[in-house]
């Protein structure tokens, strides 16, 4: 963080969390990404076009601690304190409470006339919860909150309980502790995404020279890690899938038992915006970039034309993207590479029909997933295969037979991930109906927490699924073909950056340790 001028008083600070410690383990030290926080520099934007004071405070990329973090906020005198709690996927909001709320607990502490405001995808699915439990926080913004921000820096009088009942889009307590849940601002209009919610305050933020991309994707990269962007060209989804809570952030309703399946919303910028972000990468000589979308390869109006431009510009980057099996369609490839989209992530989940359909992939059931891969390695792209386990059919044999489809296929980069019932996601709703024992911590809803609490399925434990997913994640990863793989494809340096990696083990309390 940088001010920028401390005549005038700071109007909001965003802050972007840091629990990487809990969330990752050791993995934390060298091996996790580190990524720009794309909606703290989104909110900035649309704060500092309202004519409002804002700065950005990345807790995780300057390495502070909660007490660290706390005392830059507290240097800083922010009229409103906004803890922004995403992480480096949709599902990472419930996790990086972890670092948020120690933050502001020790902020609370040392400096109560700070006003402390959250937003994310954690508080979008569980507002009353989240104000009920969390004393150090003053409001929420319900859903994803761009709007509810705005609305609340207008406030003079941020302790007049009569004149905040009346600011559309938040959660406060009053002065008797009594939680009030305002109706629902809008989202951002697709046609007003360009000038309410325009782009990341990249000026704002640390040097891009201070995060790091994932080792993958550094692969195809020499290896380079550093810089690394990350941005959105769209926001949302319009499937429905049960595991995943990425559409809360859409929430306009206030209602109980209300899901992401609730609130599928697919929205994208112009092309012509876009552009202008790649254009600053490329300005800066950033080669790794992300594009965060969940499902950037969708429609072709929006993402060939994207393409076309970069195309245009000779510009040589290093992307990543994600696209589902059934939209990406053996035309769009040869374009894709030419932008220099050099790795697709592809949500598979299960290759078994049966369990693909129960969490309402249903599209998948006509296309052949082995010959969209071997579509997309014929491109020059690299597949990044992401599988779940511990869906609710899920037993030891189809958790086998998806391990051994990973291993016939051997893509260039595999995911294997616990059913978790992330706050927000229909499979939430359904433990909770069902009473199935859910995190009693922030960080058990992370994959490489110690405290992990995943899903059991009807035919398996927690503990059995969590220990057969982290058997098969170092079975893969230290397999003689996988290794013949990269270091054909990209070399002895990712050999060992992944050699590096598998030497760290996680330990799970789950599991006895």
């Amino acid at each position: 963080m940088h001010l920028k001028t401390k005549a005038k008083m700071l109007d909001i600070l965003f802050i972007h969390p840091n629990g990487s410690k809990k969330i990752y383990q050791e993995l934390s030290n060298e091996h996790s990404a580190i990524e720009p926080p794309i909606w703290a520099g989104m909110l900035a934007n649309h704060c500092r076009n309202r004519n409002f004071n804002v700065e950005i405070l990345d807790c995780e990329v300057e390495k502070l601690d909660y007490i660290t973090s706390s005392i830059k906020i507290s240097e800083a005198k922010p009229k409103i304190a906004c803890f922004v709690v995403y992480g480096q996927q949709p599902s990472a909001s419930s996790q990086n409470m972890v670092g948020a709320i120690a933050t502001s607990e020790e902020l609370k502490k040392n400096n109560p006339e700070i006003k402390i405001l959250f937003v994310g995808g954690h508080i979008a699915a569980l507002p009353y919860e989240t104000l009920s439990s969390e004393k150090s926080i003053d409001f929420i913004a319900l859903n994803e909150g761009v709007y509810a921000i705005s609305n609340l820096l207008k406030v003079t009088d941020l302790n007049d309980d009569n004149i905040l009942k009346k600011v559309k889009g938040i959660g406060f307590r009053d002065k008797n502790n009594q939680v009030f849940l305002n109706d629902p601002e809008i989202i951002v209009p697709k046609k007003l995404l360009d000038i309410d919610l325009p782009g990341v305050a990249w000026d704002l933020l640390p040097s891009l020279e201070k995060y790091r991309t994932a080792g993958w994707h550094s692969w195809s990269n020499n290896s380079e890690k550093q810089p690394f962007a990350a941005l959105y060209t769209s926001l949302g989804c319009p499937y429905k899938c049960s595991f995943c809570m990425i559409n809360i952030i859409n929430r306009v309703d206030n209602s109980n038992n209300i899901s992401s399946k609730d609130s599928n919303m697919f929205r994208w910028w112009s092309p012509e915006f876009i552009i202008k972000q790649f254009d600053y990468f490329a300005k800066l000589g950033v080669k790794n970039i992300k594009i965060a979308d969940e499902l950037f390869v969708l429609n072709p109006n929006h993402f060939i034309k994207i393409c076309d431009m970069i195309i245009e510009r000779d510009y040589d980057f290093n992307i990543w993207a994600y696209s589902r099996i059934d939209t990406c369609k053996p035309q769009y490839l040869e374009k894709l590479k030419k932008a220099g989209v050099n790795w697709l992530g592809l949500g598979i989940e299960n290759p078994s029909s049966i369990i693909r359909k129960e969490v309402h992939k249903d599209a998948f059931k006509n296309v052949k997933i082995i010959d969209i891969i071997n579509s997309i390695r014929s491109a020059g792209i690299n597949v990044a295969a992401n599988f779940i386990f511990g869906l609710p059919e899920e037993t030891k044999e189809s958790m086998e037979f998806t391990y051994n489809f990973a291993e016939e296929t051997n893509p260039e980069m595999v995911n294997f991930y616990s059913a978790m019932a992330y706050p927000g996601s229909p499979l939430y709703l359904e433990a909770k109906k069902n009473n199935i024992l859910l995190p009693k911590t922030y960080s058990g809803y992370s994959q490489h927490s110690y405290d992990t609490q995943n899903l059991p399925s009807k035919n398996l434990t927690a503990a059995e699924i969590l220990e057969y997913r982290d058997y098969a994640w170092d079975k893969f990863h230290t397999s003689k073909k996988y290794l013949n793989l990269l270091e054909k494809k990209f070399g002895n340096n990712a050999v060992k950056n992944l050699n590096e990696t598998t030497k760290i083990k996680l330990k799970r309390k789950l599991l006895g340790d």
